[in-house]
Parts: structure tokens; C-alpha cells; sequence
């Protein structure tokens, strides 16, 4: 991929995610209906932190959901984060998330959840022969989980998982949600 198609696919994806945001924002104008649409807004998302002997991780993935209805909602999200091992690595990781949950139950949660990442790895050359990478990764998660309140904790798998581009280190993944 060239450097002009990279960033041409950075800038597409970015107008998607703010024209998403504006017509989301947009349904909101009518007076009558925009109290009862910042109440179905929840806003959630994670945080992390991992170091030890020369590896330094965080992230922060802030969300935003719609709720139709208790049964029903839709949100989109962004992704960051950043690691790096002395001596051997240093990686970015920037995209966002589109996200739709079903509680057909108040305690069960189905989940699909389409993220697009774009994936900076640069490794130290004196240390390392690998060849440092920059590209887009599309995960697909499907899910479910159990909720209490504002908070689930359930499990999820990526389904256009691989090996040798995700970011993660397994198909399945563990997951906790907050919304407040």
C-alpha cells in the first residue's frame, strides 16, 4: 500500500466516523425530541495500563451508545493505544468501533462489534531484523455477556481474526463494559 492510499483510507475513515456523529447529533435538533434523546445517550468505554521491566501499555477507548429501547441500542467508539518494549518495539494503534448490543433479557447481552484500526509498528533495527509494519486491521466481535446495572462482563470473539496482523493475541477475548 502507498503512502497516499494510507492516508487517503485515514481520512475516509475519520469523515465517516464524524459524518456517523453528525447525523446521530442531527436527529437531536427538534426541540420536542432533544431532551428525551441526551437521555438515551450512555457514555462508557476502558481504560488500560500494563508495565513492567522496560514494556510500558495504555489505552483508552472512550464509547458512546443510543438506546432505543431496554432491548435495543447502537454506539460507536474510538480506540488508542500505545506499547513499547526497550530495546525492541515501539507500537500505535488508532481506529474506531461501531457497536450494536441486544439484552433480550435485563441480565443477557448479545454484542457485534466492528472495529478499523490502523496498526504502527516500529522496532529498533540495532536490536531486531523485523521489518516495521503499517496498516489497517478490521476485527469483527460477536459476543455475550451477563449485565448488573451499568456494568457487563461477558466474553467475545473476532471472527475475521489473524494471526499474523491482529493486535491480539487470541480470537476469544474477555470484556467488561461500564455506561453511565
Amino acid at each position: 500500500m502507498t503512502y497516499s492510499n494510507a492516508i487517503r483510507i485515514k481520512k475516509s475513515i475519520i469523515s465517516t466516523i464524524f459524518i456517523c456523529l453528525f447525523i446521530t447529533l442531527s436527529f437531536s435538533q427538534n426541540q420536542s425530541d432533544k431532551n428525551t434523546f441526551w437521555k438515551n445517550v450512555q457514555f462508557g468505554g476502558g481504560l488500560g495500563l500494563s508495565f513492567g521491566d522496560g514494556f510500558f501499555s495504555g489505552a483508552i477507548s472512550p464509547n458512546a451508545i443510543y438506546r432505543f429501547n431496554p432491548y435495543v441500542a447502537t454506539g460507536v467508539g474510538l480506540n488508542f493505544s500505545y506499547s513499547s518494549q526497550k530495546d525492541f518495539f515501539k507500537s500505535t494503534v488508532l481506529g474506531g468501533s461501531v457497536l450494536g448490543l441486544i439484552n433480550p433479557y435485563r441480565e443477557l447481552q448479545i454484542s457485534a462489534e466492528f472495529e478499523q484500526l490502523n496498526v504502527s509498528r516500529n522496532f529498533d533495527e540495532r536490536f531486531v531484523n523485523n521489518v516495521d509494519d503499517n496498516y489497517w486491521y478490521p476485527a469483527l466481535f460477536l459476543g455475550a455477556g451477563y449485565t448488573s446495572r451499568n456494568v457487563t462482563i461477558g466474553i467475545r470473539y473476532d471472527v475475521l481474526y489473524d494471526r499474523d496482523k491482529s493486535i491480539y493475541a487470541e480470537a476469544w477475548m474477555p470484556f467488561v463494559r461500564f455506561w453511565f
